[in-house]
């Protein structure tokens, strides 16, 4: 990590941070996923919570998702100011200085785990703490830097949330909550993977062993597919659980058929035809990811719906 002084000697702006900029740490489109899929993982759960609680609950899984972007932005601050896709945010630009985006990530994260818990249950809280814990430390601090595998293995954090909602829930785990975490957690690769291959030169200038900086495009690609076509049954299987019905089992069947032949078109490209038509069958796979993890959720809450109007039919 590299101290953002260096930013103030670039022309880079300095000025006072404005509420906006403390904001813009939290990662706000980050957390609205991390929001949404606890909340889902809360209201599928066999166990009504109170709205009080529930609103309570998810707003500290909101919090420390926030708290998880500011650690994030506090430590990749250099790396951040080499690629197009960062460069803007708070620290690189110099707007927050790293050491005040350290501390609000630390108050934030304390603050939502005791407060989750107080909320709750210890259950819900102790995944919480291991959700920041993991992407600030396992992931942004270890593996990034380290190994291609980096968004891989790091993708467990992201896929926590619905897990915690569950546990706000039930109180503990199950093969449902498992199975939440793992559609979020096959997904993100191919998903990130795809963003790499259209960035292009962005992780290589930074330093950051994406797997198409160490391994070629090729093979990201095949990467790609092989992960498209493992998260296929995980995600549709989902639907012959307790928690999924006939709007889930339609929706996953058609959204992986889809998804399917996006990681197919990507697998057959090469780097000629990609370049020559600025890589939009991979920007295309990477905005359908987006939809594919909301319609996903989305499904499983109208098939919540269902079953509690007494309509449903699994």
């Amino acid at each position: 990590m590299t101290d953002t002084s260096i930013y103030t000697q670039t022309g880079v702006d300095t000025g006072e941070a404005g509420f906006g900029d403390y904001f813009a740490l939290l990662k706000p489109r980050v957390m609205s996923l991390v929001v949404f899929t606890a909340l889902v993982g809360l209201l599928v759960a066999p166990v009504p919570v109170h709205p009080m609680v529930g609103f309570a609950s998810i707003l500290f899984i909101a919090v420390g998702g926030g708290a998880s972007g500011a650690l994030n932005m506090w430590w990749d601050a250099d790396i951040d100011a080499l690629m197009r896709r960062t460069k803007s945010r708070p620290v690189p630009s110099g707007k927050v200085e790293a050491r005040e985006a350290l501390g609000v990530g630390m108050a934030l994260a304390g603050f939502s785990v005791v407060m989750l818990g107080l909320a709750s249950n210890i259950v819900a809280a102790g995944l919480l703490a291991f959700t920041i814990f993991f992407y600030a430390v396992v992931y942004t601090i270890w593996l990034k830097r380290l190994t291609p595998q980096n968004i891989v293995i790091g993708g467990a954090a992201g896929a926590f949330p619905p897990m915690i909602g569950w546990a706000v829930a039930t109180g503990g785990v199950s093969v449902e909550a498992v199975l939440m975490f793992m559609v979020i957690f096959m997904w993100t690769p191919p998903h990130f993977w795809a963003l790499a291959l259209f960035m292009k030169s962005d992780y290589s200038d930074a330093g950051v062993p994406m797997l198409n900086v160490t391994h070629g495009r090729k093979v990201t690609r095949n990467h790609i597919l092989a992960y498209t076509v493992l998260l296929a049954p995980i995600a549709i299987g989902t639907a012959f659980t307790s928690i999924g019905g006939p709007v889930y089992l339609v929706t996953a069947v058609a959204l992986n058929l889809w998804f399917l032949k996006g990681a197919v078109q990507i697998w057959r490209r090469n780097d000629a035809a990609a370049d020559a038509d600025d890589y939009k069958v991979e920007k295309a796979f990477f905005r359908f990811s987006l939809l594919y993890l909301f319609l996903h959720f989305g499904a499983l809450l109208a098939d919540a719906a269902l079953r509690s109007s007494g309509s449903g039919i699994f």
